[in-house]
């Protein structure tokens, strides 16, 4: 099985924007704003110049010092790049201040740009890219819907200083400017639902200012929605206030944004002093716990590439079948640029994407240690489970000769048997013949019973049909000294710990029998949620082992094979005790 990653996942570093670039935008950024607050302090139709030179300041440039900072620290994200250039759009479409008709034309022409923008921006968070056909669609049709307002300004819109004015029919002009501000509305709020849906698919991110940030984005664009909403309705009291309230909560979110990148330099920081402290060769529970920490995800879990399995295993040695249900994701660990585990974490986790690769980076140079333990770990596993498999496949061949020998042999010795009846029944008068017909049947009796109990001792068949109980007291009453059965389940449990218990009580009193010299035998048994024991004690001569023989040792084998314990005490002279601890929860 092979490791998938994330198409959100960190690729590795690319070259980001050089200091004089980013010296030389911030200076631009700086002439803008400064050209605004001009336009606003002297145009002609701004209503409350100095507040509104303020705001069109906060609306542009966080866009601009978040994107310049997230472009140089993630230049393999274009989210930076589509910041940057959504404030400085945003900050031209204001040039309709101007009383120079080619800078009213030119912003103007883009006023229903900025919506667009916030839009794509927001649906492409945190990668710069659009993740799906439908995303792509929308954020299409609100750009296309900007050449309504060409059509409009060819159609008279404005006044002397639009340089595109080609007729006079306002009339048209209206209908189209309403079409267009209810269009984009609609687009806006298609958007923010788009949002809404993916953040409950996806689940609250793991850090605060991620999930204040994708907070706003829906807020955003409601209230860019509301905003021309309102003009469309001509509320004309409601304009001033909805216009500085909506203006105000679109500054936020890059402001957000920018505490979110500090969040995770921090974050970086603290994971990779955390791992530091754990050495060389942390455990593979303490590099998992680790790791988590560093992510500030609990559930973060780290799954070991085990070739000899050819599978990958948790901290236990199990092996697992990665399904990245929702709300997961993975993140491959490399050592010496080979794959050798996975992080699987939360998937908001990919909205930082440098902060999994320095977590994988840093695991990557500690785990040796740890995956050479769950290797040995799931080697362990491997073995327990070919014991169990084993013991399945010894349990059904025993049941299998137990059946032939019931169908077959003990079917045919009863029809011998039979027959001789018959037979002694035709030739009454003949008493020699008959002694050697009867002494036959008591052959072929005799013969039944041993079969009968070759049959037992292969598979009990009275623990399958009746329960351990009945099968225990049954074998209490065929033993040669009195045995008192204590305890036992009368509710029916796992076949194979049935037939364990059995077995044990079997050979525990097999051994008393032969050799124990005993005058009588207990078995008790306790049955708890996780354990069923079994305990058999005599008070014969005692100084048996747990080694002492291949009945005691196959016991000893198929116990542990199910997980669990036998222990034998046997001090000289003062009996056996055999206690056996089965799990059975």
């Amino acid at each position: 099985m092979g490791a998938t990653v994330s198409p959100h996942a960190y690729v590795g570093p690319t070259e980001g924007p050089s200091w004089p670039l980013l010296l030389s935008m911030a200076t631009a950024a700086a002439v803008v704003a400064a050209l605004l607050i001009v336009l606003a302090l002297t145009g002609q139709d701004v209503a409350g110049p100095a507040l509104s030179a303020v705001l069109v300041c906060w609306l542009f440039l966080p866009y601009v010092a978040a994107g310049l900072i997230a472009w140089k620290r993630r230049p393999e994200s274009r989210l930076g790049r589509l910041m940057v250039i959504t404030g400085f759009l945003t900050a031209i479409s204001f040039l309709v201040w101007s009383s120079h008709p080619a800078l009213f034309s030119i912003g103007n022409a883009i006023q229903f740009l900025p919506p667009a923008l916030y839009l794509h921006l927001f649906l492409a968070f945190p990668s710069g890219e659009l993740r799906s056909r439908g995303d792509r669609w929308l954020v299409g049709a609100a750009y296309a819907a900007i050449g309504l307002t060409l059509l409009r300004m060819i159609l008279g819109e404005g006044d002397s200083r639009n340089l595109l004015t080609w007729v006079d029919e306002p009339d048209v002009v209206a209908v189209l400017r309403t079409l267009q501000r209810v269009t984009v509305s609609a687009l806006l709020i298609f958007g923010a639902i788009r949002l809404i849906v993916r953040r409950r698919h996806e689940g609250k991110p793991l850090r605060p200012a991620i999930a204040y940030l994708e907070d706003t984005f829906p807020v955003v664009l409601f209230m860019l929605a509301w905003l021309y909403l309102v003009q469309v309705l001509g509320w004309e009291e409601w304009l001033p206030p909805t216009r500085w309230a909506t203006f105000a909560i679109v500054g936020v979110t890059p402001v957000v944004f920018l505490v979110a990148l500090l969040q995770a330099s921090l974050k970086r920081a603290s994971a990779a002093e955390l791992l530091v402290e754990l050495g060389v060769n942390p455990g593979p529970g303490e590099l998992q716990e680790a790791v988590a920490r560093a992510l500030k995800d609990p559930s973060a879990a780290l799954a070991y590439w085990l070739p000899e399995f050819d599978s990958y295993a948790d901290v236990e040695g199990h092996q697992l079948q990665l399904d990245d249900g929702p709300g997961r994701a993975r993140t491959p660990i490399a050592r010496d640029g080979v794959p050798v585990a996975l992080i699987l974490h939360d998937a908001a986790l990919l909205h930082e994407p440098r902060l999994l690769a320095s977590i994988a980076a840093a695991t990557g140079m500690t785990i040796q240690n740890a995956q050479l333990q769950v290797e040995l770990r799931a080697r362990l596993q491997e073995l327990r489970g070919s014991r169990v498999r084993i013991l399945q496949a010894e349990q059904r061949e025993r049941r299998r000769l137990e059946r032939d020998l019931h169908d077959g042999a003990q079917q045919r010795l009863i029809a011998l048997s039979m027959a001789l009846g018959e037979l002694e029944d035709r030739f009454d008068g003949d008493a020699e013949l008959g002694d050697r017909i009867e002494a036959a049947r008591e052959e072929v009796t005799a013969s039944l019973a041993e079969l009968r109990d070759l049959a037992h001792g292969i598979h009990p068949a009275a623990v399958t049909d009746h329960g351990l109980a009945v099968a225990l007291e049954t074998l209490a009453t065929r033993a040669p000294i009195p045995v008192q059965v204590v305890g036992a389940p009368r509710e029916r449990l796992p076949e194979q710990v049935e037939l364990a218990a059995f077995f044990i009580v079997s050979e525990a009193l097999a051994n008393v029998a032969k050799h124990a010299q005993a005058s009588s035998a207990v078995v008790e048994l306790q049955k708890t949620p996780e354990l069923l024991v079994v305990e058999v004690s005599d008070d014969g001569i005692g100084g048996v082992t747990a080694d002492a023989g291949a009945g005691l040792r196959g016991l000893a084998d198929r116990v542990e094979a199910l997980g669990g314990r036998l222990r034998v005490w046997s001090p000289v002279s003062e009996g056996t005790r055999v206690r056996a601890e089965l799990p059975c929860g």
